[in-house]
């Protein structure tokens, strides 16, 4: 894409706050790098009286999709035409197609925590002992994923007693023979320490000052802790002390270029060829270290 025309479609982000987002580094750089006539923007919105007003115009706009982060991924679900199965296992809508005047939802974020896992660290869930720290969106997304890729259990470890037993009540048609459990933190002990990977689903390691979720005296050496959030200046305090007790840990930068591209597979549902992750991943830290210089 040379330019903005009368022609150009456009994608977005819709979320609160928006201040800490790559998408529209790497969503752009892949359009460009695809030919793609599609421009990218954040659309922040206050509270839920904008994002009702914003879906109820979005069929009408030049819209191909757009993306969705907190705190709106649950009530997104609701307000789409269709929604994909997983997203409704999920709970929690993260991409949304503009397709004949409808909006159909997804949750590409399962998927994309796969894809990171696999690419990051070879890992692959079937037959592992997985702990979920969060009970909303990401971490439902994440319990799909891991669903479908046959762990064999999954512990949700939820601030939130009664968001995490809805979390599990709509699993449990799902779940086969995988074991399932909601643990309050400080009855967790015991399931992180016998996890083989442990992934942060909260926003908690967003601030500078934000301790790590868990206690780090319960991780070990040869567990792998995966971090959703992504873009702060140092490592988390859940990453950095994992690894300094020798876990394989990494941050969500991988799943946040793995969703996106996921996303951009969907809207773009006449393509030949699948989405470049290295071009988004380089837009992505090319961004982050520009923001790192002039913080």
């Amino acid at each position: 894409m040379t330019g903005i025309d009368g022609k150009t479609k456009l994608a977005c982000v819709i979320g609160h706050p928006l201040g800490h987002t790559l998408s529209p580094a790497m969503h752009n750089a892949v359009y460009a790098h695809l030919d793609l006539n599609w421009a990218f923007v954040p659309l922040e919105l206050p509270d839920e009286t904008a994002l009702r007003r914003f879906m109820a115009l979005a069929p009408s706009l030049q819209l191909v999709g757009f993306s969705v982060t907190m705190p709106f991924k649950n009530a997104v679900l609701e307000l789409c035409d269709e929604v994909a199965m997983a997203a409704s296992m999920a709970g929690a809508v993260n991409a949304v197609h503009v397709v004949d005047g409808k909006l159909v939802g997804y949750n590409t974020d399962g998927r994309g925590l796969l894809e990171a896992l696999q690419t990051d660290v070879d890992f692959t869930p079937e037959g592992k002992h997985i702990v979920i720290i969060g009970s909303g969106g990401a971490a439902g997304g994440a319990f799909v994923a891991l669903l479908l890729a046959r762990a064999a259990s999954v512990t949700v470890v939820a601030r939130d007693a009664t968001r995490g037993e809805k979390l599990l009540q709509r699993m449990h048609p799902h779940l086969g023979g995988m074991e399932a459990r909601v643990a309050a933190l400080p009855q967790s002990e015991e399931w992180v320490r016998r996890a083989d990977l442990i992934v942060n689903a909260t926003p908690v390691g967003m601030k500078p000052d934000d301790p790590s979720p868990l206690p780090i005296a319960w991780i070990s050496p040869g567990q792998v802790v995966y971090d959703m959030v992504y873009g702060t200046a140092l490592p988390t305090a859940l990453v950095r002390e994992a690894a300094q007790v020798g876990a394989t840990a990494f941050d969500g930068i991988s799943m946040l270029v793995a969703q996106g591209a996921i996303a951009v597979d969907i809207w773009n549902d006449n393509a030949q060829v699948r989405v470049p992750r290295d071009v988004m991943r380089q837009a992505a830290e090319t961004e982050l270290a520009s923001r790192r210089t002039r913080g």
